[in-house]
């Protein structure tokens, strides 16, 4: 007779299998299935107005706010490039459980690792196509490697809670916004497309590794990662006002005239709101994210969690 407990590794198992059979069926090359030969039409825009907040500005021209939409699309794809740098690295490292263990659940991590590798090149690539259409001055401010070193110092509990929330906001942007918007550059919504079709596995897994984690953790260990999660979303929002300023400054350098100061002081909180709702807001906010996040935690807990970002959701 099947125990709980079985059963609940048999549908664990299942679920690696079904990954790796996804992974297989949906394998995307970078030049023959994305790129193309194609370039970016700068002519239309990369980020959807839902994730670029652009109507909290109305004072911008059609050319301005199509700008504003390109340059925080640019920061869009150098931020996952930036993440994927520790992702990869920790799906990697996590892997080792299951070498001489489960190798089902080891070739679907190690699949995951090598569509991360890719996923950086895609990246890097487009930061370079996407520089040679844009005027200089641009700057991504963050390092991914020092970031990447920051972040795989807390726990493996905080970091794979912070890399389920990544890649469940990645799939909400492209439902609900990128998909939809017939605006955009083709080759951008293409990018996202192929990104998304891959991080669809990556999430579960993620979730699946996350919660055998949590299986090993004593009460006291699952209090302290808690406050490291906290700690490394609040790194993660020091990022965002960093590069949000950069860009904001960018901008005001390119687009060729002076803004009142109230203007000037929209388009700077613009950037920071729009940043804070990609790469925080909207993952918190996920519900798949809160179903895994709350089954782990206490009451107690959950209030630290929603205290500290309190002044990131205003």
């Amino acid at each position: 007779m099947q125990t709980a407990q079985s059963a609940v590794r048999e549908s664990g198992n299942n679920r690696y299998a079904k990954c790796i059979e996804v992974s297989k069926r949906i394998r995307w090359d970078i030049d023959r299935d994305v790129i193309r030969g194609r370039h970016f039409d700068f002519s239309r825009k990369f980020l959807p107005d839902g994730l670029s907040k652009i109507d909290a500005l109305p004072f911008l021209s059609e050319a301005e706010r199509r700008f504003v939409s390109q340059i925080q699309g640019r920061t869009y794809a150098n931020m996952f490039g930036l993440v994927e740098r520790f992702i990869g690295a920790k799906i990697l490292e996590v892997s080792r459980d299951h070498w001489l263990g489960d190798q089902v659940a080891l070739e679907a991590l190690v699949r995951f690792t090598d569509e991360e590798l890719k996923h950086q090149e895609l990246f890097r690539r487009i930061e370079r196509m996407v520089a040679d259409g844009m005027p200089a001055g641009y700057q991504f401010l963050p390092q991914s490697n020092d970031v990447a070193n920051a972040v795989l110092g807390k726990s493996t509990w905080a970091v794979l809670g912070l890399t389920c929330h990544i890649e469940l906001f990645t799939q909400a942007h492209y439902r609900e916004s990128i998909e939809p918007d017939t605006a955009l550059s083709d080759l951008w919504k293409d990018v996202f497309l192929y990104h998304w079709r891959e991080e669809s596995q990556h999430a579960i897994l993620d979730e699946l590794e996350w919660i055998r984690e949590d299986a090993k953790l004593t009460a006291k260990a699952r209090d302290r990662a808690v406050d490291e999660l906290i700690e490394l979303v609040g790194a993660v929002d020091g990022i965002l006002q960093m590069q949000a300023g950069a860009d904001a400054d960018y901008f005001f350098a390119i687009c060729g005239r002076d803004f009142a100061g109230s203007e000037a002081a929209a388009v700077k909180d613009t950037f920071l709101r729009a940043y804070r709702w990609q790469y925080i807001v909207s993952g918190v906010q996920d519900e798949r994210f809160g179903r895994i996040l709350g089954g782990m935690i206490n009451e107690r807990q959950s209030t630290r969690i929603a205290a500290a970002l309190a002044p990131i959701v205003q």
